[in-house]
């Protein structure tokens, strides 16, 4: 029994000497300097293609340089660039079984240019009410095929969303054969005898760039951990009460302040068995394009775990002191995370909100798709968030002590992990 009190007490004087110095390497000052900067008016939302993510980028890498991180392999500078085919809707019109179909019932995300009448090359899908709407939408972005999606009537309110994103704009990779494009179109068809689709839209090809730096691991190099957050957000949007600006302070300006603290803290210790990579996604909010494009260039063999940081500037359903990670049952990342917190008032909860399939809705499943055990970490409380995607998620509506704490936990939990004593087990790759 005093072996066992005196193990006890060992462990809590071990947790709290760690806890003190996470306390005073992540600094609530500079957590808020941060998030501050990043979600200012002047960075004009963030919006993909524009000056304010350019601005953005510019501030995440003199934070990086600061840190001491170098660029990934490969790379002269933390920027990792590619291109992309941005398409602007002009005109759509289209007919099923010889009925015009109204203009706000459907929308095309394209590419190109094109003409269809009852094209063997066009698969025609059902997203019938049995369905999760916003899962076959990330599929069908991300199929590379010609699709006539036909959207149950049920899913107005998220087809309204989908629609008014869309002609704001898409995007999609440059290609030998840019063909893919994907019409949604709402309404109740118990079969399709014939249709057609004219689509008019304006295509330039424009560059995008994740911002991402690395600590060499000491003794497993070749082994990675990666900690990520997007910085994009939405730019401006329809004003409301005078202010057209979606600063994203929250989504996710917060999580890219994480990984900002992360690399810092991470740098200072400087004994990271493995190599961590810190990575700050672009284009999230258009389809998640920064993160595809990384899990293009790492080799996810080698990923044993990604801690992807997504909103946790309020407190979580769980209260103060708490996050919750997507995908928990997956594999036992979660569970590693809060053996290392013993001691600590802070606990992580599996995801409360699992009709919203949050695991495949942020960065993390770009890898996770591919096995890594790639989760996301959040606070947001997204079943009743009114400031989500509007001009209010503005740093005045964060609570900056709620996210130092998270970013401490998460320093705290990560240890074993990177210190390569943990390796979490690999999740499920999905099938398409």
């Amino acid at each position: 029994m005093k072996r066992t009190l005196a193990t006890i007490a060992l462990l809590a004087a071990s947790t709290y000497s760690f806890g003190q110095d996470v306390n005073k390497m992540i600094s609530q000052d500079d957590v808020t300097r941060i998030i501050k900067t990043l979600s200012a008016d002047d960075m004009q939302g963030r919006a993909t293609f524009t000056p304010g993510i350019e601005k953005a980028a510019t501030f995440i890498e003199g934070e990086y340089t600061k840190a001491g991180l170098k660029p990934l392999t490969g790379n002269t500078g933390f920027r990792q660039n590619f291109n992309m085919i941005r398409s602007t809707p002009l005109k759509i019109s289209a007919t099923i079984n010889g009925k015009t179909i109204s203009a706000d019932s459907v929308v095309a995300a394209a590419g190109a240019s094109f003409n269809w009448s009852n094209n063997s090359d066009v698969q025609v899908v059902q997203i019938g009410p049995e369905k999760n709407f916003i899962q076959e939408y990330l599929a069908a972005t991300k199929s590379g095929k010609k699709m006539l999606m036909l959207v149950d009537p049920r899913f107005q309110a998220v087809f309204t969303r989908v629609r008014n994103h869309v002609m704001a704009g898409s995007a999609s990779f440059k290609t030998d054969n840019n063909t893919q494009a994907i019409v949604f179109v709402l309404g109740k068809f118990d079969s399709v005898k014939s249709f057609e689709v004219n689509y008019e839209g304006k295509t330039e090809e424009l560059p995008l760039f994740n911002v991402a730096g690395m600590i060499p691991g000491k003794t497993k190099p070749d082994e990675y951990v990666v900690f990520s957050g997007h910085y994009d957000h939405l730019g401006i949007i329809k004003p409301m009460e005078g202010d057209s600006i979606a600063n994203g302070a929250d989504d996710d300006a917060s999580g890219t302040t994480a990984v900002i603290s992360l690399a810092k803290y991470y740098k200072k210790l400087n004994n990271n068995a493995r190599t961590l990579i810190f990575v700050a996604f672009t284009a999230e909010e258009i389809g998640e394009y920064g993160s595809q494009y990384f899990a293009t260039k790492v080799d996810p063999d080698k990923v044993v775990a990604m801690f992807n940081i997504e909103m946790i500037g309020k407190a979580s359903k769980f209260g103060e002191n708490s996050a919750f990670i997507t995908g928990f049952e997956r594999s036992n990342f979660g569970t590693i995370l809060q053996n290392n917190l013993q001691g600590t008032v802070f606990r992580f909860h599996p995801d409360p909100y699992p009709d919203q399939d949050l695991f495949y809705r942020s960065d993390n499943a770009s890898l996770a798709e591919k096995g890594v055990p790639a989760h996301t970490i959040s606070t947001d409380q997204i079943d009743i968030d009114k400031l989500y995607h509007t001009v209010k998620d503005e740093f005045s509506s964060l609570d900056v002590s709620n996210i130092t704490s998270t970013i401490r936990a998460i320093a705290l939990s990560s240890r074993t992990i990177v210190s390569g004593k943990d390796t979490p087990t690999r999740v499920a790759k999905l099938e398409k």
